[in-house]
């Protein structure tokens, strides 16, 4: 356990096909869950824990999927031994994604539980937020913002004219509790611009909001992180 808490403190974390799932049925963002879900009650722990060996997966896909560009670019003579390398990196490869999507299996029964209890709940849309998620609503509300698509790495990213910068997945967690929209007749490459919603709009009028805080201050408080998915 040690080698792995070591190991992962350090090194930068390995974005996953999950992450995104994961920050929206524990209301932590990732660099939140890692460095503080672990010690922020069992089944945060365990969810950290699941990440973590994904992330860590992932890492490996990435690197032997690297390894096979690099000795199939040109660089190395055609021969019986280029092939017999190539074979033997297409086999790690190989095992490297088995491996991941096992651990993305783990993940996901991790989340099970959350996710189920998120869906069983009721409340009032945008109750809890995270502080950042609310900041975001700060952000967009005085001229929204545009969500963009780079044409060479497929990254995603929002701005607002003011030039504040809005991350993925706070986009996303804000979509999907109905507080802001995306006009999607727009390409990606484009530009789609985002505004705020009505229930969005309510959400940042409100005199009040005891729910929004951070997940390290939730934690030092002993308040599970865990809220529902609202739509």
């Amino acid at each position: 356990m040690s080698t792995a808490r070591t190991a992962g403190a350090p090194a930068a974390t390995v974005a996953t096909q999950l992450d995104a799932r994961v920050e929206s049925a524990t209301g932590w963002t990732i660099d939140a869950l890692r460095s503080t879900g672990m010690h922020a009650g069992e089944e945060l722990a365990t969810v950290a824990a699941a990440h973590r060996a994904l992330s860590e997966a992932e890492r490996a896909v990435t690197y032997h999927r690297t390894q096979l560009h690099r000795i199939s670019s040109g660089e190395f003579d055609v021969d019986q031994a280029l092939f017999t390398r190539i074979h033997r990196t297409v086999a790690q490869l190989q095992d490297a994604a088995v491996h991941r999507d096992a651990r993305a299996t783990d993940l996901l029964r991790t989340l099970q539980p959350l996710e189920e209890h998120n869906r069983e709940q009721h409340v009032h849309p945008g109750a809890g937020l995270l502080q950042s998620d609310f900041a975001a609503l700060v952000a967009l509300a005085p001229g929204g913002a545009v969500l963009r698509e780079h044409l060479l790495t497929h990254r995603m990213s929002i701005t607002t004219p003011s030039g504040s910068r809005i991350t993925w997945p706070v986009l996303q967690r804000l979509e999907a509790q109905g507080l802001v929209s995306r006009d999607v007749t727009h390409s990606l490459q484009s530009g789609q611009p985002i505004t705020l919603t009505d229930i969005g709009r309510t959400c940042l009028t409100r005199r009040t909001t005891p729910a929004v805080r951070t997940a390290r201050a939730a934690a030092a408080a002993g308040v599970p992180m865990t809220r529902p998915h609202r739509r």
